[in-house]
């Protein structure tokens, strides 16, 4: 394992699965250097029963680190990880600043884990829908190639960080005790309601969530001439994200194939129980590594038998984000 790894935005929340996620895979014997803003510095967090004290990140902090893995934001990254990379450390960034960068790969350990072992000093972490797409479709992809997905997302609250799961917790209370929902994190009340991902909006009327899983599925594929559309929303769930995926093959397939091909596809379990109607829900998907799936299904709107619609759900905090980026260190060592 790494001697010694940095953790850029370690008191947020996908800085805290990284530290779960350390201890549970037994990272031990190596030196950890926990970074966040001047805001954060001098508090402790225990890793594997020793305490560490948070430290300023600032351009110097990378001295002697081999790993940095950064959830600090976009900005952050884009001034941080070029000096991380300079002191000799490779990075592997959750944000968005470098994955449609031609020379940094953007990797999901299932799909293409060798273009991880091409990098130049920074490897990017996918969009935590694009993973969770990703992921039950690329087998799929792999023995009947997908020439179209339609998908629908359904995002949680941490996807926009702890302070946005906080806010939908509180509105919760609030609008049951009667009070008004405050509005901070998000732009509408989270609690009760959903609203389109709120994030910026191109000239062609898709937002900057929708072109990601558009680019970045067709950058981890290899794949530019795949079509795909996306429609993306928040929804008022705490941490897992769900989507309603429809795909279109090149050749016919059936609902059997499809859960033959995912009962034994890495990173993912099936959960298709027509009766009692048990599928994919954000509240098993919480706190587990897999990506559910299931209403598996023939699209009967595609009468050539090559479409095919799924349910997923995912822990965005885990597979979508933390989980991702931990595999993909793994893949280095």
């Amino acid at each position: 394992m790494f001697d010694s790894v940095a953790i850029a935005g370690v008191t947020g929340a996908v800085g805290q699965e990284f530290i779960s996620l350390i201890e549970q895979r037994g990272w031990r014997g190596g030196r950890f250097r926990l970074l966040a803003s001047a805001r954060s510095a001098g508090r402790t967090v225990r890793i594997a029963g020793i305490e560490h004290t948070v430290e300023e990140l600032t351009e110097s902090s990378f001295t002697g680190v081999d790993l940095a893995l950064f959830s600090a934001g976009g900005g952050t990254s884009k001034r941080f990880a070029p000096a991380a990379v300079k002191a000799g450390a490779v990075v592997v960034d959750n944000s968005s600043a470098f994955r449609m960068d031609p020379n940094v790969p953007l990797v999901v350990p299932e799909i293409n884990p060798d273009d991880a072992r091409n990098h130049q000093g920074v490897i990017a972490n996918p969009n935590c829908s694009t993973i969770i797409m990703v992921t039950p479709v690329w087998p799929l992809h792999r023995v009947n190639r997908v020439k179209r997905i339609a998908v629908c997302t359904y995002q949680s609250a941490s996807g926009a960080g702890m302070r946005a799961m906080e806010e939908l917790q509180n509105q919760t209370r609030d609008v049951l005790d009667g009070k008004p929902a405050k509005p901070e994190a998000f732009p509408f009340q989270c609690a009760f309601n959903l609203f389109s991902h709120n994030s910026a909006i191109d000239e062609t009327g898709y937002n900057t969530e929708e072109v990601k899983m558009v680019r970045e599925t067709q950058k981890i594929f290899h794949d530019d001439d795949i079509r795909i559309t996306a429609t993306c929303v928040r929804v008022p769930v705490l941490r897992a994200h769900s989507e309603a995926v429809n795909l279109t093959f090149e050749n016919p397939i059936t609902p059997e194939e499809v859960r033959e091909i995912l009962s034994s596809a890495p990173g993912v379990r099936v959960v298709d129980q027509r009766e009692p109607q048990h599928f994919p829900m954000p509240i098993e998907a919480s706190n587990i590594d897999d990506v559910l799936v299931g209403r598996i299904r023939q699209d009967i709107s595609q009468p050539d038998g090559c479409g095919i619609e799924l349910f997923v759900s995912g822990d965005q905090l885990l597979k979508g984000a933390a989980l991702n980026a931990v595999q993909i260190a793994e893949l280095l060592t």
